[in-house]
């Protein structure tokens, strides 16, 4: 009798949650590596900023994103061999820009998270037969509103305006989606 309810309940999984596809366990995988290359990227900028705003304040820390995170980004990129960078829909550097898909995903997650979606929830992940990609919104934090918010120092201002005359990055309230790290693998 044991056996046969161990068989029932196989049988009711396998109706309830069938088989993946193959193709559902490789974008499993490709998502935990993105995520790797993610937190890799997300984990060496916060460390540069980190010091950056111990040694020298959030002058200092500018000049990390405007100087270091390219490299940053580029380094990590080799590693895991994932494009990695972000993104906006109002970006600081021009270079950030989204691309027309990027725009897309944002523009989602902002629907999403205006129908309630936590924003550090928010993640996109498409499989084409040339590349994957793979987005996860970034939330703004309090630390975030020093240079993104709308009341920032006028020292602290007048040197965004020198670095980044375009500078559309800022205005933003505690937990709007300040961005998105973006990801490409090609196939």
């Amino acid at each position: 009798m044991t056996r046969s309810i161990f068989y029932l309940s196989l049988l009711n999984l396998m109706v309830l949650f069938p088989m993946m596809s193959h193709a559902e366990p490789e974008a499993d995988t490709e998502v935990m590596e993105a995520k790797m290359a993610m937190k890799t990227l997300g984990g060496e900028l916060m460390k540069a900023l980190k010091q950056a705003m111990a040694e020298g304040g959030p002058t200092a820390a500018i000049k990390v994103c405007n100087i270091e995170a390219p490299a940053i980004a580029k380094a990590v990129s080799e590693q895991h061999g994932w494009k990695v960078g972000r993104t906006s829909l109002k970006v600081r550097n021009p270079n950030n820009a989204p691309d027309e898909w990027e725009t897309q995903v944002l523009q989602t997650f902002e629907q999403r998270k205006a129908q309630g979606e936590e924003v550090a929830s928010l993640e996109h992940i498409e499989t084409t037969d040339s590349s994957v990609r793979f987005m996860k919104a970034i939330p703004t934090k309090g630390v975030c509103l020093t240079c993104h918010g709308s009341e920032i120092q006028p020292e602290l201002s007048a040197e965004l305006k020198r670095l980044y005359p375009d500078d559309k990055a800022t205005g933003f309230k505690l937990g709007d989606i300040r961005g998105a790290f973006t990801l490409v693998k090609t196939n």
